[in-house]
């Protein structure tokens, strides 16, 4: 049995009217997504990690580079988690010696989680080869170039972010 649907109408972005450079570029982000998946999925499995344990670390250092305290609760809404299971990450996190609880700069009353520096060593000596073969791509863009892919990078992180909330009532 054929699919009747004609191809300007393929759901899937696989038929004819999907084969645009828009669409050509949609399925090399897919794709991009894929490959970037299964390496965090490697360095999850060979440090004996959770691939939301690498998920949380990354969180914890990207807010660390903005100079941005965590909290368990910040954290847990950074990666859709209730309380529980936010415990849960930390605690494995801890364990391994990946991550400690401290009181906050700013506020000493609130707890914090940091990221320890023996993380960051096991990151980098990881994902440091693959971060470094992307800034030498991004090397070879002039200004407007690398804005017009921030941009649809940044465009494209905010449509998935709320791609699944419901529409805001008026």
């Amino acid at each position: 049995m054929t699919d009747e649907r004609p191809a300007s109408e393929d759901p899937a972005g696989e038929g004819p009217a999907s084969q645009g450079p828009e669409m050509e570029i949609v399925h090399l982000l897919r794709a991009v997504t894929v490959e970037l998946g299964l390496h965090s999925a490697r360095f999850a499995n060979r440090n004996d990690m959770h691939p939301t344990d690498v998920r949380a670390l990354i969180a914890l250092m990207d807010a660390r580079r903005a100079g941005v305290e965590t909290t368990a609760g910040r954290l847990g809404a950074a990666l859709g988690l209730n309380s529980a299971g936010t415990t849960s990450v930390i605690d494995r996190l801890e364990r391994a010696g990946h991550v400690r609880r401290e009181r906050g700069r700013a506020d000493r009353r609130q707890v914090v989680v940091e990221v320890d520096e023996r993380a960051v060593a096991l990151g980098q000596a990881f994902f440091g080869p693959l971060i470094g073969r992307a800034v030498e791509l991004l090397a070879g863009y002039d200004e407007r170039e690398l804005a017009a892919v921030r941009g649809f990078l940044a465009g494209v992180r905010e449509a998935a972010a709320t791609a699944d909330r419901p529409p805001a009532r008026e």
